[in-house]
C-alpha cells in the first residue's frame, strides 16, 4: 500500500499534481542494500560540506537513518532521487541497507524534475547551485519561468533573480558557492557593467566581508566616477541617472542613447521568460 503521507509530501514538492495522482506514484517502502542503490545522475549539488556530512554519520550511527531515502527501480537495482548525503553517510559507515520510498519514477524528465525541486526546497543549498537548477529546469524539463515558479513554491521574481547569478563571472560564482558572498552581493555586482570595478568590489567583499549596502554604494560611486567624466563626451548626467534608476527598477542592463530630438532606450534580456517578466513590469 502507498504511504499516504509520501503522497502529500510529493504533492506539496511539485504542487500541479493533486493528491491523488501523487499517492499512485508511490509503490513501496523498503528495506534496500546500500550497494543497489546508484548515485543521482541528475543531482544539482556541486559542493557537500564536510562538517555537516560528519555530524550526519554521527547522528544516523547513534540513532539510525529517521527519513528514509527515496529511489526508484532500474533494471538492475535503484537510483537515487533523493537522499544524497544520508546515502553517503550511510556508505561511509558501511550499513549494509536502508528504509526508501520507492517512487513510481518512469521517464527521466520526471526524475530530473523531483530531484531538482528536492534539492532547491533544502535551506543549505547555495545560491549557485540553485540558479543551476533553475537553469536546468528551464533548460531541461522544457518549463516556464512562471511554471518553475509554481513547482518550487517561489515569486517568479525571486526565480528571474537567482538566474541572473549566472551572468557573473565564474571566479566570482565559485566564491558564492564557497560562502565568501550571498545573493544579495551577487545581485548587487551584477549591475555593474565595468568588469574592473566588479572585480575590485568582489575582492572587497571577500577581504573585508563588507555588507551589501557598502557594496551598493561603492558601485555608484564608482559608476559616477567614471561617468561624469565622459559627460561632455558622451551623455549629460541626467541621462547617466535615468539609467541607473531604470536598471534598479527593471533588474537588469539598460541603456539610454540621446538623439537630437529625443532618444532611444535599451533595455537588455535573457531568455523569453525574462521578456515576460519585463513586459508585465512595464504594463
Amino acid at each position: 500500500m502507498a504511504d499516504r503521507r509520501l503522497g502529500r509530501g510529493l504533492a506539496a514538492l511539485i504542487p500541479d499534481i493533486p493528491v491523488e495522482e501523487s499517492e499512485e506514484r508511490i509503490s513501496s517502502i523498503q528495506e534496500i542494500a546500500v550497494r543497489r542503490i546508484k548515485p543521482n545522475p541528475f543531482q544539482p549539488r556541486e559542493n557537500f560540506n564536510e562538517s555537516a556530512l560528519e555530524d550526519l554519520k554521527n547522528s544516523i550511527a547513534e540513532k539510525g537513518i529517521i527519513q528514509p531515502l527515496s529511489v526508484r527501480k532500474t533494471d538492475d537495482g535503484y537510483e537515487l532521487i533523493a537522499g544524497e548525503r544520508r546515502l553517503r553517510a550511510v556508505t561511509a559507515l558501511e550499513i549494509e541497507s536502508v528504509p526508501a520510498y520507492i517512487l513510481d519514477v518512469e521517464s527521466d524528465e520526471d526524475m530530473l524534475e523531483l530531484s531538482l525541486i528536492e534539492n532547491i526546497q533544502r535551506e543549505d543549498l547555495n545560491p549557485i547551485d540553485i540558479a543551476k537548477a533553475y537553469n536546468k529546469l528551464l533548460a531541461d524539463c522544457n518549463l516556464t519561468q512562471e511554471q518553475v515558479s509554481r513547482r518550487v513554491g517561489k515569486e517568479r521574481s525571486t526565480v528571474a533573480n537567482f538566474l541572473r547569478l549566472l551572468k557573473l563571472p565564474q571566479r566570482i560564482q565559485e566564491s558564492m558557492k564557497r560562502g565568501e558572498l550571498n545573493m544579495g552581493h551577487g545581485r548587487a555586482l551584477i549591475t555593474i557593467e565595468n568588469k574592473e570595478l566588479q572585480n575590485n568590489i568582489w575582492k572587497k567583499i571577500v577581504k573585508d566581508s563588507i555588507s551589501v549596502r557598502q557594496v551598493e554604494n561603492l558601485a555608484k560611486a564608482g559608476d559616477k566616477k567614471k561617468n561624469i567624466s565622459k559627460v561632455a563626451e558622451d551623455k549629460s548626467f541626467f541621462l547617466v541617472e535615468a539609467e541607473e534608476k531604470m536598471r534598479t527598477f527593471l533588474g537588469t542592463q539598460v541603456k539610454v542613447k540621446a538623439g537630437k530630438k529625443g532618444g532611444v532606450i535599451e533595455i537588455e534580456y535573457y531568455s523569453d521568460s525574462d521578456l515576460e517578466r519585463l513586459t508585465e513590469l512595464l504594463q
